[in-house]
Formats: C-alpha cells, structure tokens, sequence
C-alpha cells in the first residue's frame, strides 16, 4: 500500500452529499467528530419531483427541497460541505487518503480514520429527445416502488429488454393497475414462454417490436413502434434500464461489490475494506431514501464509537 502524506487526520470523510451522505453527516456533527463531506451535486434525489413515501411529509415533498433541508439541518450543528469529485482512495497504515478535485480542476487530498461511501447511483435513461422534461413532469418515472402509488389506476407502460422491466411490470400489474405494457428498448424483449405466460396471466399487453420514440403532448406520452410506426399512448412510462453503481473508488481499493458494482455491506454497512463504509444506493438492496438514511446513521454511529473518546465539551461551548 501508499504511504500516505502527513498532515491532520479527520476522524471520517463522507463522499457524496445526497440523503445518506447528509444523514451521515448529521450524526457526525452531533457527535462531536471532525469530518469532511466532499459532494458533486449530482444527487438522484434531486431528480425527484415530489415524493409522497417520506415518513412526515403527508403532502409530498421535492428531491431538490429534501437536499436543501438535509443541508441546513447538518450545517447548523458546524457540518460544511464541500464541493469535489473524489478520484481516488488509497489506504496505509490503518488510515485513508481521499484524493479529489473541485470544480474549478483543483486538486486537493485529505487523511481520515475512516470514510463513508454514500455515492449512489445514476439510471440509465431511454435516449429520446425531452426525455428529461418529462421526468421533472411526472411522466417518466424510475421507481415504481417510490411513486406507484401515483399511477394507481392509471395506464402505465414499462420500457426494458431480456429481463430488464419484467420484475417492474408484474410488480406494477399485482399491486397498483391492471393496465400495464411491457415495451422494449434498444432490442426485443427476448422473454421466454414462461415469462410470457405470466405476464398474460396478469393481463400485461407486450410489445416485442423496439420502440423508436417518444413523444409528449401535455399530460399524456406515446411509444412510437419501430417499423410499423404505431402509436401506442400511456399515462406514465417506467424505464427499468437499469443503472449505473458510482463504486469506482471503492472497488478500486479492493471493496467487493456484486456484478452490477453494487458495493457489499456487513454488519454497520461496513465493506470488506476495512474502515470503509458504505450507505445508500450505492450498495446492495433497496434503493430507497428512507433505507439509505438508516443506513448512514448505523455507520456514523458506528464509526463514532470505533473512534474512540473525544474531550468534553466546556460549559461555554456553542454547541
């Protein structure tokens, strides 16, 4: 391993500055640690247009809104949060280096004990013109799971291939409509017979032939089929093309992470790494905020008693 450069060493850097990393960063402050918080504002969550299924927020609230008030909450018990992408990680002597770059192209390293990894994904969207309007109107959607709710009874379609979209399109039909299509993207769906029995046997219309566009007119979509031209009109579109693990820096290290780079998490979401931890979408299994937050709140604290005793604050602190 590097030997790594002198200088002060922080008790945690936290890379990423979505609802895990801010979480993890809360926690931190209140605990008394010092820290660092690195983010690139390329948060999922701030593609959200409104969330409904945030415990206390019964009227919904915006993905940009919850990282606004993620933000002030840390930074009123002293977080800061910094701009920068991390580059690189590198480990010796049972501490890290975290290597990273503003905005602005400058270059910057920082030590720490440990580092929390809270940098989540990034989905693959269909590659259709006012694609991303229509994600900030509600028409083309992620995650049935966070918003399926709001297509209750609504004719919903799901845009995959091979196996991508099935799981998306039974769980749609067996819990939210019973007007579901399964569209293929990019290549036929290539599902066997038996997928296809099931998905008849849910009334789930398939469209095997790719479709070629998209196109929007106010509050209504239509698939637009390759050859044939056909137009087919929804109310919602789900895009189940997967996404893309931002783990680089971690598995670069020697993390171990599942085949799609979704990083593995023990006991306190620590990786096999050790010392370094990992929350939210960034790891293996639901990508949820409420499970990400849980996550970085379980690693913070666990990384603040692995840290050891810190001295008493004085009756006149601030804090």
């Amino acid at each position: 391993m590097d030997e790594l450069s002198g200088g002060p060493v922080l008790d945690c850097v936290i890379i990423g500055g979505g609802p895990a990393g801010l979480t993890a960063a809360l926690y931190l402050a209140r605990y008394n640690r010092k820290f660092a918080i690195i983010d690139n504002g390329a948060s999922r969550a701030a593609w959200i247009p409104e969330s409904h299924n945030i415990p206390a927020f019964e009227q919904g609230i915006a993905g940009p809104e919850i990282l606004q008030r993620q933000r002030r909450h840390a930074e009123l018990y002293g977080a800061t949060i910094s701009d920068g992408t991390v580059t690189r990680l590198k480990q010796a002597r049972k501490q890290f280096s975290v290597c990273l770059k503003n905005s602005n192209g400058q270059s910057n390293e920082l030590r720490a004990r440990f580092v929390l990894l809270a940098t989540g994904v990034v989905d693959i969207e269909p590659k259709f013109g006012g694609v991303e309007d229509a994600v900030h109107q509600g028409l083309v959607r992620f995650c049935p799971i966070c918003d399926g709710y709001e297509a209750k009874g609504k004719n919903v379609a799901v845009i995959g291939y091979g196996n991508k979209g099935l799981g998306e399109a039974i769980f749609i039909a067996r819990t939210y409509t019973p007007t579901v299509t399964l569209l293929s993207y990019g290549k036929p769906l290539g599902l066997g017979q038996e997928e296809q029995k099931l998905l008849h046997s849910l009334g789930i219309t398939i469209i095997n032939e790719p479709i070629r566009t998209l196109a929007f007119s106010g509050s209504k979509l239509s698939a637009i089929t390759g050859g044939s031209a056909t137009a087919v009109e929804f109310d919602v579109i789900y895009s189940a093309l997967g996404v893309q693990y931002r783990s680089g820096v971690a598995t670069a290290l020697g993390a171990a992470s599942d085949e799609s780079g979704a990083v593995q998490v023990g006991a306190h979401s620590q990786t096999t790494v050790p010392g370094l931890y990992a929350a939210g979408d960034v790891t293996q299994g639901l990508n949820q905020i409420v499970s990400g937050m849980g996550q970085a709140a379980i690693a913070a604290t666990h990384i603040h008693n692995r840290c050891g005793v810190i001295a008493p604050l004085r009756m006149d602190d601030p804090r």
